[in-house]
């Protein structure tokens, strides 16, 4: 996350006519199941494939006079993952961060909403019928929130892919904070931590 800078949303807002905002969330549900019958998924967490084949979260551009930002999230949501998304809306107490990248003048806001699984599960079903699959949005993926035994397997293996902008950090800063994965597991399984 080389010079990309942490903003407090005030801060962010602040920025002027100059820069273009763009919100993303992170989708999650509780989930009783296990892998293999053994193995316990805890959460289920979505990200996308995107257009340039780096993963990152559902989202986009918005505009801040346009209703705001959550208003915009909401509406990019249902173009990427289809009818199901209107079934929710990200409110701002689902905010958790914004970033601003280097060389540009875009800023990313960053939240984090919490469904139900059968939620969860109903996006899923239905984003390959949404207005941008094919196009923006190559696929949803659920995030892998276990290590297997060969320390490689699941988690780590997929923080290898490529990420867009500061997704990989705001995936695992939510991981930890929201407790989706077991405490301890980041510095049990090394799993380098953003700053």
């Amino acid at each position: 996350m080389a010079g990309i800078r942490k903003l407090e949303l005030e801060e962010a807002l602040a920025l002027g006519s100059g820069w273009r905002h763009a919100c993303h969330a992170l989708l999650y549900a509780p989930d009783p199941g296990t892998l293999f019958g053994r193995i316990p998924l805890r959460y289920a967490v979505l990200m996308q494939m995107r257009f340039d084949g780096r993963l990152g979260f559902p989202g986009g551009f918005v505009s801040v006079h346009d209703g705001g930002l959550e208003a915009g999230l909401n509406r990019e949501l249902t173009e990427e993952l289809g009818k199901a998304a209107a079934d929710f809306h990200v409110e701002r107490a689902d905010y958790r961060s914004s970033h601003a990248g280097p060389g540009t003048r875009i800023v990313a806001h960053f939240y984090a909403k919490r469904l139900t699984l059968q939620q969860l599960v109903a996006v899923e079903m239905g984003a390959p019928r949404a207005k941008d699959h094919g196009l923006e949005v190559l696929g949803l993926v659920r995030v892998p929130l276990y290590t297997l035994r060969d320390g490689v397997g699941g988690l780590p293996a997929f923080l290898e892919n490529s990420f867009i902008g500061a997704a990989k950090e705001q995936l695992l800063e939510a991981l930890q904070d929201l407790e989706l994965v077991e405490p301890g597991s980041f510095t049990a399984r090394k799993i380098a931590l953003p700053r």
